[in-house]
């Protein structure tokens, strides 16, 4: 279909009061990104982001920043008083900077984050089928309490006669449980047209975009409705525990399309996996693992219980034992990590590297087959490739001012409890012995010791007891 008739309006202005935060309501985060980027996404996939209009007002700036890289463009509504009040925003807007408004408007909500973009092109093809001045999403839930209802002209008919909010309702309502998602697409002129005919009277003293609805249907103009597909998918989150709800089916939906794609997740309802996380086929997710961000994990991986991968991309063939943290690493094909491995921003992990219990790493390159399976901490170094890091053998990056480079060349036997204090180069093949603390270069091909030599003096522990023995 071609949408290029359409402009996006996706409104973000709002405070959320309910949800009892000092944040902007759409910058919340679900599935690993914000309310507001969720819905943009979905915007994105059916129009170009030249056509996106976000309406910002409460910390307007804020909201801004959080989501400008999207290159969506933004309208102010500088004091919130409704949704009709908002478009309004629009109409100045377009009349304002001189620019030819669309022939038609989707109007979206900024904390509607599970909305599909399948479920938005079929809105829009609808609604041109329809030839509507306004074409409503609605949904049918099994309790509609807290949302605007529907009302159509009969039970059958696509037709609607108007729109009452939950606040508006008279008591002991008897009417259509459909409720409103505050979806809508508009024939853009015909909007304009009627915005200013909006009244404030009404429970909450606000411009109510729905009453839009009652006016087109009095100049006689179609006014339609189609119900959504899933009720999830069209709700808000007003308090946190709404917003957790969606949260969850959205990470559980993220977990049946891995699975879908011959993932193996075992009680997929403990992990958590933000919706922009890709895995391949036959890597088997144990329970209570999380994977957040852009993490990329590749097939025939095995991510254990309780490790945590946030914006890392992982080979195949990788095994991920038990509570480990990767965080901005990058991890080569068959390489072991852990368990309790820690690896930081900048760890590049090459093929086959061995990391193991309590190692952690940062801004680090591991050449091929590189070990360092014990209580180690390697910092700004460049390790090359079958180098052998014995236990509890760390690099002294930090000399409390800058930052130092400690480069170990390939094939190098670091022994176990070594200091390497940098600035500092070991050539290939070189041993360390255990123990020592290196702090000038080492050649290739050489053994290199920095400890002090042993002292030992038999029958000490003797002669001390008897001259510390009490007097009776």
């Amino acid at each position: 279909m071609d949408t290029s008739s359409f402009g996006i309006v996706i409104m973000a202005a709002g405070k959320g009061t309910r949800l009892k935060s000092r944040h902007p309501k759409v910058l919340h985060e679900i599935g690993g990104r914000s309310l507001l980027l969720h819905v943009i996404a979905a915007a994105k996939t059916i129009t170009t982001p030249e056509h996106i209009y976000c309406i910002i007002g409460h910390e307007a700036e804020r909201v801004r920043s959080a989501v400008e890289s999207t290159g969506v463009g933004f309208v102010l509504q500088a004091e919130q008083r409704g949704t009709g009040h908002a478009l309004q925003q629009v109409k100045a807007h377009f009349t304002a900077s001189g620019e030819a408004p669309p022939e038609h408007l989707l109007v979206l909500s900024g904390d509607v984050p599970l909305i599909r973009p399948e479920t938005l092109s079929e809105l829009e093809e609808f609604h041109l089928k329809e030839k509507a001045a306004m074409t409503i999403l609605s949904a049918i839930p099994s309790d509609p309490t807290g949302y605007g209802r529907v009302n159509r002209t009969s039970t059958l008919a696509v037709e609607v006669a108007s729109i009452v909010e939950q606040k508006d309702l008279k008591p002991g309502y008897p009417g259509s449980k459909e409720i409103n998602s505050g979806i809508y697409c508009f024939q853009t002129a015909a909007l304009f047209a009627n915005l200013d005919r909006l009244s404030s009277q009404n429970a909450s003293s606000e411009f109510y975009l729905t009453d839009i609805a009652a006016l087109l249907v009095a100049e006689g103009q179609r006014v339609v409705a189609t119900v959504a597909e899933s009720v999830d998918e069209v709700l808000g989150a007003n308090t946190i525990a709404e917003m957790m709800h969606l949260d969850g089916v959205m990470r559980l939906t993220s977990a049946h399309k891995l699975m879908a794609q011959g993932v193996t997740i075992f009680r997929p309802e403990t992990s958590v996996i933000d919706s922009g996380v890709e895995v391949g086929p036959d890597t088997i997710i144990e329970p209570f693992v999380q994977l957040l961000g852009n993490t990329r994990i590749g097939q025939d991986c095995r991510i254990r219980s309780y490790s945590v991968i946030q914006n890392s991309v992982l080979g195949d063939n990788v095994l991920v034992r038990n509570g480990c943290i990767l965080d901005e690493a990058t991890i080569g094909n068959a390489a072991l990590i852990g368990p309790y491995s820690h690896l930081r921003p900048g760890s590049e992990i090459g093929e086959a590297v061995h990391l193991g219990n309590f190692v952690e790493t940062k801004k680090v390159r591991m050449g091929r087959g590189a070990k360092a399976n014990h209580l180690s901490y390697l910092g700004d170094a460049v390790i090359g490739a079958g180098v052998n890091v014995g236990a509890g053998a760390i690099t002294c990056n930090y000399d409390g001012v800058h930052k130092h480079t400690t480069t170990i060349g390939d094939g190098v036997f670091v022994g176990s409890d070594s200091t390497l204090v940098a600035p500092l180069a070991i050539g290939e093949r070189a041993y360390i012995a255990a123990g020592s603390c290196i702090t000038e270069d080492v050649p290739a091909d050489s053994l290199a010791l920095g400890r002090s030599r042993q002292t030992t003096k038999p029958g000490w522990v003797a002669a001390r007891k008897a001259k510390t023995k009490p007097k009776e």
